[in-house]
């Protein structure tokens, strides 16, 4: 790969797993865009009532965040985990008023460290993240620790083939096969079901993981 191209894929993954700056903004409009369908089949997939507690785990341009507010209702809650603080400042100002009425709550952390107690959640979602994360089983482990007895976490990822064929994912990107993904869900204590998406130009796969 040229030198230039490959620094340029470089910036672009980086950003991907953390956007930031002035490079952050757009790639946030971005994900909104090249993410919805993905995020929208997970949200349906979470079953996410009105009244409910959920959560969205990193959350990126935060079109998870409106899906989720207008599923769980006037008597719900929803929590939206980043990593990345120039995100959650965007969202604390886009969201500004379901943060001052306590509805949204936006919180640093991640995929191994949730700002959440055992048991308080009854869906997660996270959609695109556990490619930048090296602790699978960990992050699987914390992930089901915040669910309720009946919760349901919803994990999806991009088909790992195809993202392979990606210039940006070379770097840093962890395209683990479905099944390993499947596997450390299983470890946590969490029956999986699979469901596809057949998107393009990289097809999708939802792991939906209930509580045994």
């Amino acid at each position: 790969m040229n030198p230039i191209v490959d620094r340029v894929m470089s910036t672009v993954a980086g950003q991907l797993g953390n956007p930031h700056g002035l490079l952050g903004k757009g790639v946030a409009t971005f994900l909104n865009r090249g993410n919805r369908a993905m995020i929208e089949a997970a949200v349906a997939a979470a079953e996410v009532a009105a009244g409910e507690s959920v959560a969205d785990i990193g959350f990126g341009g935060g079109i998870g965040l409106t899906l989720l507010l207008d599923r769980v209702g006037t008597t719900g809650k929803v929590t939206g985990v980043e990593l990345s603080r120039d995100m959650l400042v965007r969202a604390r100002s886009q969201f500004f008023d379901q943060v001052s009425t306590g509805k949204l709550r936006v919180a640093e952390g991640s995929l191994t460290v949730l700002p959440l107690d055992i048991g308080s959640v009854d869906a997660v979602i996270t959609c695109n993240t556990v490619y930048f994360e090296p602790a699978l089983e960990e992050a699987c482990v914390e992930l089901a620790r915040v669910l309720r007895s009946k919760g349901r976490l919803v994990v999806g990822i991009g088909d790992p083939d195809a993202m392979a064929r990606m210039p940006f994912t070379k770097h840093g990107f962890r395209l683990r096969p479905v099944a390993e993904v499947v596997a450390a869900m299983e470890v946590a204590g969490l029956s999986v079901e699979q469901r596809e998406l057949p998107m393009k130009p990289i097809p999708g796969h939802l792991l939906i993981g209930r509580p045994e």
